[in-house]
């Protein structure tokens, strides 16, 4: 469906180097990064408003790279909505079809889809600075869907919406995905959007891809110490890894053996995610690997969770529920208990 092959972009001190992917028809795939990482510019690069240094751009077979950004079946929307503040929501949602060329009566029928679609005919009349955010956003995306584009660019679609909203707007956002089986590119720094909405996802960072597979593989099976760190694995640590005779890898950390279901042998990273670590203040029943006493050392607050640090060493991040740290009671300088399955631990 959508093929970039070994995209550049130089634009001042930023550089957006050699982005190669490959997007299936129908997809919602997911760019990943942080702030600075060049994912905004990879999407106006795909909409053929930023200028691309080489490289090329596949939609469907053909070779899109120097087309004008109108003559490309692909439409972009903004984290700021970019509507036209003089308009009425009505001519801001037909305003592309106009550019386009459409007669009155085929305008009429395609506004009249999306509007319905987005259930948002009762703010046809009115002018974008009448409109909560929540309104602004499906009129933005009413605009993008109306010109019938094979890909949707999402633009950090959710981040200037208040937590409900949000949760509102990003569903309306998968029912138009469902219901018209558009191909969707979405970028976002925000973890759950990724988690719940995405087919696959890409982490970019650093102007690269650092990553590409299913939310197991990214925020489990890190290959790097940037997406580990980025999707707050918590737990990252240096050893070394090595074959034992029973078949098992032990991962060496400062006298700590670590116990991993992995081929990977030698000098590596190991990771493990604090919601995979099972902490108890009692001995646990447990015939397996990977069971270790340690000192809790700090807590912080996150409302309704609990991170909990306890020092192996070296220092392990668990997580527990507000109600289970409640329950458990659990206070600085005690002694409790960790165990994690082997195939918790991911090592790279």
């Amino acid at each position: 469906m959508i093929e970039i092959r070994s995209l550049s972009v130089e634009l001042g001190a930023f550089t957006l180097h050699n982005i190669c992917l490959n997007i299936n028809r129908s997809e919602y795939f997911i760019v990943l990064g942080p702030t600075g990482a060049g994912k905004t510019v990879l999407l106006e690069s795909i909409a053929g408003v930023q200028p691309i240094k080489t490289g090329q751009i596949w939609l469907e077979g053909e070779d899109i790279t120097g087309m004008k950004p109108e003559e490309r079946k692909v439409s972009i929307v903004y984290q700021d909505y970019m509507l036209f503040p003089h308009y009425s929501v009505r001519n801001n949602i037909l305003f592309g079809l106009k550019m386009r060329g459409y007669n009155p009566q085929d305008m009429a029928i395609s506004l009249s889809k999306v509007v319905q679609l987005l259930s948002i005919e009762q703010l046809l009349s009115r002018k974008p600075n009448t409109l909560s955010g929540g309104e602004k956003q499906k009129v933005a995306l009413a605009r993008a869907i109306v010109t019938n584009p094979e890909v949707l660019l999402l633009d950090e679609p959710l981040g200037a919406l208040d937590p409900q909203t949000r949760e509102n707007v990003g569903q309306e956002i998968l029912k138009l995905h469902e219901e018209l089986g558009i191909t969707v590119l979405h970028v976002t720094h925000d973890f759950e959007e990724a988690i719940t909405m995405g087919d696959r996802i890409a982490v970019i960072g650093e102007g690269e891809i650092k990553q590409i597979g299913t939310t197991t593989d990214i925020f489990r099976k890190p290959n790097s110490e940037f997406v580990a760190r980025f999707t707050m694995t918590g737990n990252i640590f240096s050893g070394l890894a090595m074959k034992e005779r029973h078949g098992k890898t032990a991962f060496n950390l400062n006298g700590t053996k670590l116990i991993a279901d992995t081929n990977l042998e030698g000098p590596c990273h190991a990771s493990i995610r604090p919601e995979d670590i099972l902490i108890s203040s009692d001995t646990i029943a447990n015939d397996g690997d990977n069971h270790f006493m340690g000192v809790i050392t700090r807590f912080v607050n996150k409302g309704a969770i609990i991170n909990v640090t306890v020092n192996l060493p070296p220092p392990v991040t668990c997580l527990l529920t507000r109600r289970t740290f409640e329950e458990m009671r659990l206070s600085i300088g005690q002694q409790v208990h960790l165990t994690f399955s082997p195939s918790s631990l991911h090592l790279f």
